[in-house]
């Protein structure tokens, strides 16, 4: 273990969550600024003022790459950047978009504000943990496919219930929709 990932203390996956082939459990890390993606974070630094002004595109590069956020890459973004650790792990834990742990292939992100649940966002919620094998939110399904949660906002009141797959805003589910919206997904 770096001395960087001891400043920052441990985090550990729940038991629960898959890896979906994302990440590091069972060997080293392997650093994500090398190559091709350190040649764009370079680019990205020279249009911010400072480096701790990259933090966020930094942090989602690390995401894009491995699926989520460990301890180790925040501890590389940390150094890349000439960042603290427990400052870069102080806006990874403050911000919902970053993964602290593996989620599923599919992150599934259900509104559950008040206008949606009016409209049947809890049925919703229950037909894609149902029809997704997850069992409970936050829970990855047994073959790394599927994570789901409940998300306060998703800015879409008048179309309710709005589900987020990954980065795909999808319009109106009901739980009647649940099973082809999971079918399109492959």
């Amino acid at each position: 273990m770096s001395a960087a990932h001891n400043e920052m203390g441990e985090m550990h996956a729940p038991a629960h969550a898959s890896h979906s082939g994302h990440g590091h459990p069972e060997g080293e890390y392997a650093p994500v600024f090398t190559g091709a993606r350190r040649r764009e974070l370079d680019e990205l630094l020279t249009r911010y003022p400072t480096k701790m002004a990259v933090l966020l595109p930094a942090l989602w590069m690390v995401q894009e790459d491995r699926g989520w956020v460990s301890s180790d890459a925040m501890a590389e973004v940390a150094n890349v950047l000439e960042l603290t650790p427990a400052y870069v792990k102080g806006v990874v834990s403050f911000y919902t978009m970053y993964h602290q742990h593996p989620v599923g292939q599919h992150f599934i992100q259900v509104c559950t504000t008040s206008p949606c649940n009016v409209c049947g966002a809890e049925d919703v919620v229950n037909a894609l943990l149902k029809h997704t094998g997850c069992e409970e939110l936050g829970v990855t399904s047994g073959d790394g496919k599927y994570t789901v949660i409940e998300v306060e906002c998703l800015g879409a009141c008048g179309f309710a219930t709005p589900v987020m797959v990954n980065e795909k805003f999808i319009e109106s589910v009901t739980p009647e929709t649940v099973p082809a919206l999971l079918a399109s997904l492959g």
